[in-house]
């Protein structure tokens, strides 16, 4: 019975967010007082859950993606996102514009939503697709795909930072992985625009004059100067975790070398983020009142930042729920003699994913579900909490359609009709998520 509540809990969130349209944060908080209700736990117990689990998320993650949306404002205002477009082009070449576009997608999608990310690049998108005399579709599909690829697989994206907190996985070592295992599923996704989307043609005929995205880049702080809000968190967050293993003698404090105790308190996560954004700030020619004001580039990337807040906190508690009753225990039991592996969690992803149309609440969902299921899985390493993580975020790519809003804002910025949008979007974010746990799969194959 507990399992069949926790099925229908699922099923019920789903149907929340796809069909009636309910903001995620109050299905899921709905939905996890409904089955601490009908699953037996005692009102004083649900109640506690609910505090717990907000209360850790919050303190986990919180300052992550505040810091991580502030960077993403400054890219975004500055032009900096502009400069890196650029200098990416610059190193691919115009005749191989839909890599550039892939790539720029996948840099600018780390610190940057990624519908807001596909707003930002269209203009230039369109306008490189015209130069290079090929269809949209290419750079479109590309854009879209590289822009998806960190979005649900590279930290510090909210997504897999709240599925990496749930699953108590090193942020470093999911980056590492991440990194690595979007790029593959990008690449696939690259022959997959070369063999069959690069066929259909879309006149580009960009709206933005190329005077203005000339401007755009004369104004905008240099790439070499862009980039480092987004390297110097994601190298102190790595190096931090390769220091760990490789950890000196912790019984007495005043033994650890003062360089290694400074290294690991730069690269805690929220630290390191912090430092981004002190980087960004630096991008600005002119440091304005007005940027730090509640209207100001600040202010309105806090107010973006709410509403993911409310998610993963709200994700946060109905894991707390689900731990709490005893229900995960028992189909982690169940499911441990099926020897799924990886594929367990990548299916429920895909399956939450597909259904309600969101990325960020499939891999928060699915990482709560899958979090107090570790053990009995068999996932007890660092790395197997890593692949766990990357496993979500592949499955919370698979298969954006109608549902999902950057599926309209792929396909109406860059008129491409519904039908296509399901024959190359679609399709392409199925080839991402396919291509992505199949590289984890044998990943840990060889690591085992």
């Amino acid at each position: 019975m507990s399992i069949l509540f926790l099925v229908l809990s699922i099923s019920l969130v789903v149907w929340l967010t796809a069909k009636v349209k309910m903001h995620a944060f109050i299905a899921l908080l709905l939905v996890a007082i409904i089955f601490g209700l009908v699953s037996g736990m005692p009102f004083d117990q649900i109640i506690s859950s609910i505090n717990k689990g907000f209360g850790n998320t919050m303190a986990g993650i919180g300052l992550i993606i505040i810091f991580g949306v502030i960077i993403g404002a400054f890219l975004e205002n500055t032009g900096g996102a502009y400069a890196l477009a650029d200098k990416v082009l610059n190193l691919t070449g115009k005749r191989k514009t839909p890599l550039a576009m892939g790539l720029i997608g996948w840099i600018i999608s780390i610190p940057v939503f990624a519908d807001s990310g596909f707003m930002l690049m269209s203009p230039l998108n369109k306008s490189l697709a015209k130069k290079a005399g090929i269809t949209l579709t290419a750079t479109t599909i590309a854009l879209a795909m590289g822009l998806m690829a960190s979005h649900t697989l590279v930290p510090p994206t909210p997504g897999p930072i709240a599925a990496a907190h749930f699953l108590n996985a090193n942020l470093g070592w999911v980056m590492l992985i991440g990194i690595p295992a979007s790029l593959f599923g990008l690449t696939m996704v690259l022959i997959f625009i070369k063999i069959y989307v690069s066929k259909t043609y879309i006149d580009p005929n960009p709206k933005l004059n190329e005077s203005d995205i000339e401007l755009k880049l004369k104004t905008s702080p240099s790439a070499s100067k862009s980039v480092l809000p987004i390297i110097v968190p994601i190298v102190l967050i790595v190096l931090k975790s390769a220091l760990t293993l490789f950890k000196p003698i912790t019984e007495n404090s005043e033994i650890i070398p003062f360089w290694y105790k400074t290294i690991v308190f730069l690269g805690e996560p929220f630290i390191a983020l912090i430092i981004g954004c002190i980087f960004a700030i630096l991008l600005p020619k002119k440091l304005d009142r007005e940027i730090f004001s509640t209207t100001g580039w600040i202010g309105k990337a806090l107010v973006s930042a709410s509403s993911i807040l409310l998610i993963t906190g709200a994700g946060g508690i109905f894991g707390q729920v689900l731990r709490d009753s005893g229900v995960v225990k028992i189909l982690g039991d169940s499911m441990s003699s099926m020897n799924m592996g990886l594929f367990m969690p990548f299916l429920l992803a895909s399956a939450i994913k597909t259904a309600q149309g969101s990325s960020t609440v499939a891999l928060i969902t699915t990482a709560s579900i899958v979090a107090p299921m570790l053990m009995s899985l068999g996932f007890e390493s660092e790395i197997d909490k890593a692949l766990v993580v990357l496993s979500i975020g592949a499955g919370s790519s698979v298969a954006s359609h109608a549902n999902d809003s950057f599926f309209w804002v792929v396909t109406g910025m860059s008129n491409m009709e519904s039908k296509l949008g399901y024959k190359f979007h679609t399709m392409g974010s199925l080839i991402l998520g396919v291509s992505v746990i199949l590289f984890l799969a044998i990943l840990r194959l060889l690591i085992n």
